[in-house]
């Protein structure tokens, strides 16, 4: 099997191929899991034999034995010498890396570490106004400024871009004391802005770039696929080998090369949010997973773009649907993760949130995001070509339905890309400010105490700090309306608002 060009591998000699071929973690973990002992230490149920019969009938017993702790022969995920130690390293090699650091936490658990190893109390950090509400996890932790810039926007698709060069080239001009620049590529629907150009722009200022590259473990192993963002240059990326790769549930990794980011200071911030006890299941999953892209990841990629590029074509014939391709020469989309489909429906005269309640409830598509207008898609590994068949044949069945019922295409959408309400303090300060509740519309022009997140994609509406304006609570009333989930305020019904008194 040939390399890619863009896959980080390309860079290993033979010693380190044929590296990639061992599990030292997952290896040791099952010899640990297999081995006869009396065991009095964590957990409780001691290999399986205390749990419910209920939870051993339907997991097995394997994975049971399997669930241990820290002993000496596994290794310390925060002070690794052994096992850890050695899979990490695999990982970096894998993945383009100088060093990589596994997360039992989630993608989150790497923004936050990102953001406390980069900025203190009232450092600048530039940011695109469309990031994961984990950010703004980490700049309460930190107590960071927020720089934000409007990432680029296609009125056509009413979907967010990247940042583009020339915003990040202006906002580095006029707040000189920015400390860090994060970026979030690709996007939930795959667009990646213009990263390398930024990386250059940060370098020259000898800044660190941090990329959220939760959606994009998969990036640099097959050509049709975008460029890693540490091959554009980026300092430290955080990547949710979960979502689109083999790893469990919740298992992630923080890869870095260069100085840029002080890495000891990496370490410290992830013992800080990250359980002292971590999940081993987690952490092997995450070992069989970067072996699994070192031995077979070009192929496995080529498998998942023939499914995704069949299914794109199938469903760009059927009337009524939008699919989504990457604007032509539109800055800040750079790039579109071709195993990503974001089907437009407004067109069938339904919203997004209709459209995903129909398909999972027959045939049983399960789409990864529902938003106003559109759905979008994740298409893996893992996928085979019944589920692309089911997901046609889903949306085939919905067109024809509209058609026979002749709606009005949906029309009227207010959208939350380009707003860019006023930072009136940092999130920390507004976390430990002094609090009232008040209605909705009365809390227009306050600042608001709370994170307001449409979800998913878990992209905060309103932030603490920013002023509530009203296209933002028009933006949130749409979505309410057309059966969106609002979370992170405490009041449910949106009817009232925490704002700082």
């Amino acid at each position: 099997m040939g390399i890619s060009t863009n896959c980080p591998l390309v860079y290993l000699n033979a010693s380190q191929s044929l590296a990639q071929q061992a599990a030292p973690l997952f290896e040791q973990l099952q010899h640990c899991a297999q081995r006869a002992t009396a065991p009095f230490h964590t957990p409780g149920h001691k290999a399986g034999k205390g749990v419910d019969p209920m939870l051993s009938k339907a997991w097995g017993e394997a994975m049971l034995r399997a669930d241990l702790p820290e002993l000496p022969e596994l290794d310390n995920l925060f002070a690794p010498s052994g096992v850890i130690a050695e899979a990490q390293t695999l990982a970096a090699q894998a993945f383009g890396a100088e060093q990589s650091w596994f997360l039992a936490n989630g993608s989150t658990a790497g923004i936050l570490a990102a953001i406390l190893a980069t900025c203190g109390p009232d450092d600048a950090i530039l940011l695109p106004r469309t990031v994961h509400r984990s950010v703004v996890s980490g700049l309460i932790l930190s107590g960071a400024r927020p720089v934000f810039v409007a990432p680029a926007y296609d009125s056509h698709s009413g979907l967010g871009g990247g940042l583009t060069a020339t915003a990040v080239a202006q906002a580095l001009e006029q707040h000189a004391d920015i400390r860090a620049v994060m970026l979030v590529a690709p996007s939930y629907e795959g667009i990646c802005g213009e990263t390398e150009a930024i990386a250059h722009l940060c370098h020259q200022r000898n800044i660190p770039l941090l990329v959220d590259e939760a959606h994009g473990p998969h990036f640099g192993f097959h050509d049709d696929l975008p460029p890693s963002a540490l091959s554009l240059g980026a300092d430290l990326t955080v990547q949710s080998t979960h979502k689109v790769l083999s790893a469990l549930t919740q298992a992630a990794m923080v890869h870095v090369q260069g100085e840029r980011v002080d890495r000891d200071r990496l370490s410290q911030s992830l013992a800080l949010i990250q359980s002292t006890s971590p999940n081993y299941l987690l952490l092997a999953s995450l070992d069989l997973a970067r072996r699994q892209m070192a031995t077979q990841g070009e192929a496995l990629m080529a498998q998942t773009l023939d499914l995704a590029h069949d299914a794109r074509r199938r469903l760009s014939g059927l009337p009524g649907l939008g699919v989504l391709d990457l604007p032509p020469d539109l800055p800040g989309f750079t790039h579109l993760d071709p195993t990503r489909l974001t089907i437009d429906v407004s067109s069938l005269g339904i919203s997004g949130f209709e459209a995903d309640e129909r398909l999972c409830n027959d045939p049983g598509v399960v789409a990864e995001l529902p938003s106003l207008r559109s759905l979008t898609f994740i298409i893996s590994l893992g996928n085979r070509q019944r589920d692309i068949d089911r997901l046609v044949e889903g949306f085939a069945a919905l067109a024809l339905e509209a058609q026979a019922i002749h709606p009005a295409p949906l029309t009227e959408f207010s959208s939350f890309m380009g707003l860019t309400p006023e930072v009136a303090c940092t999130p920390r300060d507004a976390f430990y400010g002094k609090q009232i509740v008040l209605e909705l519309e009365r809390a227009i022009g306050r600042v608001s105490a709370e994170t307001v997140c449409p979800y998913p994609p878990g992209i905060p509406a309103l932030l603490p700090g920013e002023r509530v304006t009203g296209e933002s609570i028009a933006y949130l009333r749409q979505v309410q309306a057309q059966g969106g989930v609002i979370s992170g305020c405490a009041d449910e019904t949106l009817s009232t608002l925490r704002v700082l008194g």
